[in-house]
């Protein structure tokens, strides 16, 4: 029996794939935010919120049908990626003395899941109080990830209207873990155009920084000085796609994004040591231009199965991952 709470939910049929397997459309509404979840990839579609005007305008890039989905699945717009979100150099890592080649997707590396990751399967899904919640098992060997799987992620609305996202995750063998949400943001409104101008707040004085291929090089450096630095907010300019190394937690979230024009404001608060901030210079996808939107992925760093001074990754039988981001929205 599900237990009556603030938050309307109900389901619809979405689409079919070619294979005939239904895909369905979730929706969650509490006082004015409204949000729409498929089961196919666990894809945030659309986030309807109020701006300072009172105006009513959706947040997150999405499409509107299956198809589309399916035609720009690059872009990962609003999925769940995993089993491992971000990259992993070379496509393997080494648990327990034993190295695991995963598929290649990025060149020579692995990016959020490999060929057919946790964004292009078609979920389970259950009503739970104040939302849905989806899941799925990834088979021993699935992409070339060691352990059978079981993950859930939670869609809930709080009593304010704040999304939050709940991840877990058993196995049974060692196996590595890292899932983040990949909705773009434009607070302007998702067919604004770009989103650069949006001032942005993060609590993180070091970043990961990249080689030529996006993998970590292993050092934590600093901020201070760079153009990296948003520990005091400030607009968002092109050629971001890094991770950012979390400052311990306080009360306070650990980013910010506001958008002048319409008042919105969204807050990040999350239990992952790291986002990874991207402005999608490379969108060109669908109706969506480079740059209309913001990624703010919370995860764990990438390439931390390979680097051992990174926090861990590694998920063992008998163990459940678990990770926590909420999503808020008000205005000023």
């Amino acid at each position: 029996m599900i237990v009556k709470t603030g938050t309307a939910v109900h389901s619809e049929d979405f689409s079919t794939l070619d294979d005939r397997t239904p895909v369905r459309r979730w929706t969650l509404e509490r006082g004015l935010t409204r949000v729409r979840v498929l089961t196919y990839g666990a894809v945030v579609q659309s986030v309807v919120v109020p701006g300072r005007d009172g105006g009513r305008a959706d947040v997150a890039l999405g499409l509107p049908d299956l198809k589309g989905y399916e035609t720009y699945a690059g872009p990962y717009f609003g999925a769940v990626v995993g089993r491992y979100a971000n990259r992993i150099a070379g496509g393997s890592f080494v648990i327990d003395g034993r190295t695991h080649r995963v598929t290649r997707n990025e060149g020579r590396n692995t990016l959020h899941g490999g060929g057919r990751g946790f964004d292009k399967r078609v979920w389970d899904a259950e009503e739970v109080p104040d939302g849905v919640r989806l899941s799925l098992v990834a088979e021993d060997g699935e992409e070339g990830f060691p352990g059978r799987l079981a993950v859930s992620v939670t869609y809930t609305l709080d009593e304010d209207g704040a999304l939050r996202i709940a991840y877990r995750a058993t196995t049974d063998a060692p196996t590595v873990v890292n899932l983040t949400n990949h909705t773009y943001w434009n607070l302007a409104g998702a067919d604004s155009g770009s989103a650069l101008g949006h001032e942005l707040r993060l609590a993180a004085g070091r970043i990961t920084p990249g080689d030529e291929e996006s993998i970590p090089t292993g050092e934590l450096l600093p901020v201070e000085g760079t153009r990296f630095d948003f520990r005091e907010p400030k607009p968002v300019g092109p050629g971001y796609d890094v991770n950012y190394a979390l400052d311990p937690a306080g009360a306070g979230p650990v980013a910010e994004l506001y958008d002048p024009g319409s008042g919105r404001v969204l807050t990040v608060r999350t239990t992952e040591p790291g986002v990874q901030l991207y402005t999608a210079d490379h969108l060109g996808a669908g109706p969506f231009e480079p740059c209309s939107g913001i990624a703010l992925e919370t995860q764990h760093f990438p390439d931390s199965p390979n680097r051992p001074e990174f926090p861990g990754t590694v998920l063992r039988p008998g163990e459940e991952f678990t990770s926590e981001t909420v999503y808020g929205f008000s205005v000023r």
